[in-house]
């Protein structure tokens, strides 16, 4: 069970990433400098150095900013396109050697994929479309709810790993049922 939990920690923590960078490097950070919940071994535990939470704080911040500004936003979603996926193998070694003894070359690996899929999803799909659908006016919203929610998935994952689960067991329950209804609506525009 233990090594189910640092795993689904470890997916939380790097999907997190795919929204916002810095909120799961942070909440890792701190976490694992204020509390017993995280036990950061070498390299990982310079993240939870002064200097490195201080610089998270400052790239959180600039990251929050630049994502609410319209055109500065999509500059901001370009650049992240590099910094996501690495924050992501960053979250997803550093927490999954926290329980188990995964390989640091797979745990990176699965990482960048993790995180560089909920960022492409991101700046790639659901972006544009909040764009085209609402004339730039949901773009601020939706920043602010992708941070909350990389927040919150961050905290769970770390204090709840096994929420971790129910979640992507939801998401692909949800993601079924939407090709699911498709494929019917099909069935049914050609029986028609």
């Amino acid at each position: 069970m233990e090594l189910l939990t640092g795993v689904m920690a470890a997916f939380g923590l790097s999907a997190s990433a795919g929204l916002n960078a810095y909120i799961p490097l942070l909440v890792i950070s701190l976490t694992a400098r204020y509390t017993d919940l995280i036990q950061l071994s070498s390299p990982w535990d310079a993240i939870t150095s002064w200097w490195i939470i201080g610089l998270l704080i400052l790239l959180s911040l600039i990251e929050f900013f630049a994502d609410k500004v319209p055109a500065i936003n999509h500059v901001n979603d370009a650049i992240q396109t590099f910094v996501r996926p690495v924050a992501g193998a960053i979250v997803f070694a550093a927490s999954a050697n926290v329980i188990t003894e995964m390989h640091p070359v797979l745990a990176l690996a699965a990482g960048v994929l993790v995180s560089g899929t909920v960022h492409a999803v991101k700046s790639a799909a659901v972006r544009p479309a909040v764009t085209a659908t609402t004339g730039g006016a949901g773009n601020v919203p939706v920043s602010i709810a992708e941070d909350m929610f990389a927040t919150f998935l961050s905290i769970m994952a770390i204090i709840i790993p096994i929420f971790i689960a129910f979640v992507f067991i939801l998401f692909a329950a949800l993601v079924a049922w939407v090709f699911w209804r498709r494929n019917k609506r099909k069935q049914i525009e050609q029986t028609v």
